[in-house]
């Protein structure tokens, strides 16, 4: 059940005071036309690597909220306890915060760590989650707690927080084609085909996620009756226009595109970038990172006279 709210805003400022994150780490991975972000709140976890510069895809955690890891029963006990840090709830209601540690020193000589939570804030339903979760959890030895973090769960933050290049479709013919005329495409800007990113809290473990360019899918925004495509000799972004080359990675408009929208077809290219755990790509899978690229393409139809 998740608590009250004025529970869950009380928790909030206690968390803030004491924050073993420093505030949250804070990691946008957008996607054109809206924000798709992952946003660590309370949270120790570093995330680096590949998660600026780029799209993301939207990819969503599969439970937005989590325990971590924090401070064995001695150091949580100073820290709640200290005077200087907790002066002025203990002014306001010393015999409350007496009992509000009280908790803390009982642990105190027993192994085993404190877990905090923690949650994605780009996740709409973060928030609420987070609000379910006990503030503190103590647990023994290399045992992890429901919810707690796993190597799972940090590769799934590492892979929501993951931006591949956006990059450009290219045409030949550039500005305008015709009716059963070859329309070669290809991405420009796809940089370097090899992206990864990097989630870590520091001293506990560590995971990373690496994305490949595998290749593209083509849309000619038109039916089989209006468009053939051929894309089996694409490889990984597609195959520029070259003189007297076989074309193998394109579509053949069948009809012309007066009657479309625009008086174009609006042609998308998907770009696939399969995911893999670093070192245990055979124990976990991840959905690939797959961004779309538009453009309209104008398709005119040559006329011709017959003289008898």
């Amino acid at each position: 059940m998740i608590r009250p709210l004025l529970s869950v805003l009380a928790a909030g400022l206690l968390l803030l005071q004491n924050d073993p994150g420093g505030g949250g780490t804070q990691v946008d991975a957008s996607q054109k036309g809206r924000t798709t972000s992952v946003r660590l709140t309370f949270s120790q976890i570093k995330l680096s690597g590949d998660v600026k510069g780029g799209r993301g895809d939207g990819y969503r955690i599969k439970s937005p909220c989590w325990y971590e890891p924090f401070l064995n029963a001695e150091d949580m006990f100073k820290l709640k306890s200290d005077p200087r840090g907790n002066a002025s709830r203990i002014i306001a209601d010393e015999r409350g915060f007496l009992e509000y540690i009280q908790q803390f020193k009982d642990k105190v000589g027993q192994p085993g760590l404190w877990w905090v939570p923690a949650y994605d804030a780009g996740d709409p339903q973060g928030p609420a989650c987070w609000g379910g979760l006990e503030l503190f959890v103590f647990v023994p030895p290399n045992t992890t707690p429901p919810s707690g973090i796993t190597v799972q769960r940090l590769a799934e933050i590492a892979r929501a927080a993951l931006t591949v290049p956006e990059p450009t479709v290219k045409l030949n013919p550039e500005d305008k084609s015709f009716v059963n005329l070859p329309t070669w495409v290809w991405l420009e800007g796809v940089g370097r085909p090899r992206r990864s990113v990097t989630a870590m809290i520091p001293g506990v473990m560590s995971v990373t996620v690496v994305a490949t360019l595998k290749g593209i899918t083509i849309d000619p925004g038109a039916g089989s009756d209006r468009a053939e495509v051929r894309q089996d000799g694409c490889g990984a972004s597609g195959k520029p226009y070259v003189k007297g080359g076989q074309f193998t990675c394109g579509v053949r408009y069948l009809r012309a595109s007066l009657d479309q929208p625009r008086t174009s077809y609006r042609l998308t290219v998907t770009s696939e970038w399969p995911v893999e755990i670093a070192g245990q790509a055979a124990q976990a899978q991840l959905a690939p990172v797959r961004v779309q690229t538009t453009r309209d393409v104008q398709v005119g139809e040559i006329q011709s006279n017959v003289k008898p």
